[in-house]
């Protein structure tokens, strides 16, 4: 199971990269989903995300994988790629 921390890190990550001004980490629902309903991203910011995840952590993503897709469902669904990442 991913640290809170990591959630944290993610939360901050996304708030960074993305330029989300009127938003904070504590704003962000570890289990809402990001795109659509929840956090409101799309497919540019999944981009850019992909790339700060990439940079940050090491953990590659395929652009058009549906694994790719679960990943992003919600900031804990990307804390258990990076935590599974990290155990490699």
């Amino acid at each position: 199971m991913p640290s809170l921390d990591l959630d944290q890190e993610i939360k901050e990550l996304i708030i960074d990269v993305l330029q989300l001004e009127d938003i904070g980490p504590a704003d962000i629902d570890a289990t809402a989903p990001l795109f659509g309903d929840g956090l409101g991203l799309d497919s540019i910011d999944a981009l850019e995300l992909g790339v700060a995840l990439q940079k940050r952590y090491g953990v590659a993503l395929s652009a058009n994988s549906e694994e790719t897709r679960k990943h992003f469902a919600s900031v804990q669904s990307l804390a258990a790629l990076i935590a599974s990442h990290r155990q490699q």
